[in-house]
C-alpha cells in the first residue's frame, strides 16, 4: 500500500484536464526535439541540440506549475506557451538549414495536440501559421521551400489537426451535456429526496391529526361533565361557612380552571385536526390589528407590557380569511407576551413592499436559542408546561393558505421578530 502512494499522488495530481494537457504537450515536444536530434546535420548547422532539449524541458515543466498555480489563466498560459513554442521552431528552422531542416517535423505535433485544446477551427489557423513560419524561415536562410512544400505540409498538419479538434469539440460538448445532466439529476434526486420527506411528515402528521380528532372528540364530554360538576359543587361548598369552606371553594376554582385549560387545550387540537378552508373576502388589514390589538391591551398592561402599532396606511383593501389570519396573528402576539414574562415591549406593525405585505410582530425578549430554534415549527414541540405545540404551526399553514411565508429573526438578549409576508392579490390554485 505505501509503494502505491506516489503513483496515487501522481495521479491525482492529473485529475485536471489542463495539467494532463500541459504533461502531454511537454512530453510530445520535449520528445519529438529529442527524436530529430538523430537526423544528420551538415556541419555548419550543428547545434547544442542536448542542452537545447534540457532547457526547453525546464520551460515544459514551467508551464506546468503555472497551470497548476493559477487554473483560472490556463487558457493565456498555454496561448503564450504556443506562441513561444512557434517561435522557437521558426528559430531552429533559420539555424539549422531552413527548407531542408528536419525540425520542420516539430509542426506536426504541435499542431495536433494544440487543436485537440483549442479546437477545429484553431488548428486551421494554426496550419496556415506553420506554412508561413516554414516558408518564411526557407527565405531568410536558404535554401529556399517551394510552394508545394509549403502547402504539403500544410495539408498534412491540418487536416489531421482539423479532424482531432473536431472530435476533441464533440467530446467537450458531451462531458458538458453529461454535466449538465448530471446537475439536473442530482438536483430532481434531491427534490425528490424532500418530497419524499415531506411526505412521510404528511402522513405521519395525518396519522396524528386522526388521533387527536378521535382522543379529543372522546376528552370533550368527559370535560363537559367535570365542568358542570365542578360548577354544582362549587354553588353547594359556596353556601358553606367557615374556614373549611374557604378552601373548598378555593379547590373547585382551581378545578374548573385546569378544566377551562384543558378545554382549550382540546379546541386547539381539533382546530388543528380539521383545519378549517379559508374563505377570502376584501377586507382591511389594518383595520383587522387594530381590532387585535385592542382585544390583546388590557392583558398586555396587565402584564406590564408596552403594546405598539406601527400600520402603514398605503395598505389598500385585501383579499382575506379575516377570521383565520386574525387567529394566526393571534398566536404570534401571545408567544411575544409569553415571552415577555418580566416586562418590554411588543410592535406590530405592517409594510407594504411592492406586490406584497409585511405583517410583523416583533417582542424585547430574550431570544429564542439555537436548541429550541431548530424545533421551533414542528407540530407539539413547546417549551411551555401547558402548550400544544401547535400555534407557530397553525399560523404556518394559515400563512400558506394565503399564498405567504412565515419568517422569523432572533437574537440572544435581542428579541424576536416573526414576519408573515403575503401578496396583495391572491394567486388562484388549482
Amino acid at each position: 500500500m505505501t509503494d502505491r502512494k506516489p503513483w496515487h499522488a501522481i495521479f491525482r495530481l492529473l485529475e485536471r484536464d489542463e495539467r494532463l494537457f500541459a504533461v502531454l504537450l511537454a512530453v510530445v515536444m520535449v520528445g519529438g526535439l529529442a527524436s530529430l536530434g538523430l537526423a544528420p546535420l551538415r556541419p555548419r548547422y550543428r547545434i547544442d541540440l542536448y542542452s537545447l532539449v534540457v532547457w526547453f524541458a525546464a520551460y515544459k515543466i514551467g508551464i506546468f506549475a503555472l497551470v497548476t498555480i493559477n487554473p483560472r489563466a490556463t487558457r493565456l498560459i498555454f496561448s503564450a506557451a504556443l506562441a513561444v513554442d512557434l517561435l522557437l521552431i521558426f528559430a531552429l528552422l533559420y539555424l539549422t538549414g531552413g527548407g531542408d531542416s528536419p525540425f520542420v517535423n516539430l509542426f506536426y505535433p504541435l499542431v495536433a495536440v494544440n487543436a485537440y485544446y483549442f479546437g477545429r477551427w484553431m488548428a486551421l489557423v494554426l496550419s496556415a501559421l506553420a506554412g508561413l513560419l516554414y516558408w518564411s524561415a526557407a527565405w531568410v536562410a536558404p535554401p529556399p521551400a517551394a510552394w508545394t512544400a509549403v502547402v504539403i505540409l500544410m495539408g498534412l498538419v491540418g487536416l489531421p489537426a482539423y479532424a482531432l479538434g473536431h472530435v476533441a469539440d464533440r467530446e467537450r460538448r458531451a462531458r458538458e451535456e453529461v454535466e449538465r445532466l448530471n446537475i439536473e439529476v442530482t438536483g430532481t434526486l434531491r427534490r425528490l429526496q424532500a418530497a419524499q420527506e415531506e411526505l412521510l411528515v404528511a402522513e405521519r402528521m395525518a396519522t396524528v391529526g386522526r388521533l387527536s380528532l378521535k382522543v379529543a372528540h372522546e376528552v370533550r364530554n368527559p370535560i363537559a361533565a367535570i365542568e358542570l360538576n365542578a360548577e354544582i359543587l362549587q354553588d353547594i361548598v359556596r353556601g358553606q361557612m367557615g374556614k373549611e369552606g374557604d378552601e373548598a371553594v378555593a379547590l373547585v376554582t382551581a378545578i374548573r380552571d385546569q378544566v377551562t385549560a384543558l378545554d382549550g387545550l382540546t379546541e386547539e387540537y381539533l382546530a388543528f385536526a380539521r383545519f378549517p378552508k379559508p374563505h377570502f373576502e376584501e377586507e382591511s388589514l389594518n383595520h383587522l390589528l387594530g381590532e387585535l390589538a385592542g382585544f390583546v391591551r388590557p392583558l398586555a398592561t396587565r402584564q406590564g407590557l408596552t403594546l405598539n402599532m406601527e400600520l402603514d396606511p398605503e395598505i389598500p383593501l385585501m383579499e382575506i380569511d379575516r377570521t383565520l389570519l386574525r387567529q394566526a396573528i393571534h398566536n404570534l402576539v401571545k408567544n411575544g407576551m409569553e415571552a415577555l414574562s418580566h416586562g418590554g415591549a411588543m410592535t406590530i406593525s405592517t409594510r407594504l413592499d411592492g406586490e406584497h405585505v409585511e405583517i410583523a410582530v416583533a417582542d424585547t425578549g430574550p431570544g429564542i436559542p439555537q436548541e429550541v430554534a431548530e424545533k421551533l415549527f414542528e407540530p407539539f414541540f413547546t417549551t411551555k408546561p401547558q402548550g400544544t405545540g401547535l400555534g407557530l404551526s397553525i399560523a404556518r399553514q394559515i400563512t400558506d393558505e394565503h399564498g405567504g411565508e412565515l419568517s422569523w429573526s432572533s437574537r440572544l438578549g435581542g428579541g424576536t421578530t416573526f414576519i408573515i409576508r403575503v401578496p396583495l392579490k391572491r394567486a388562484a390554485r388549482v
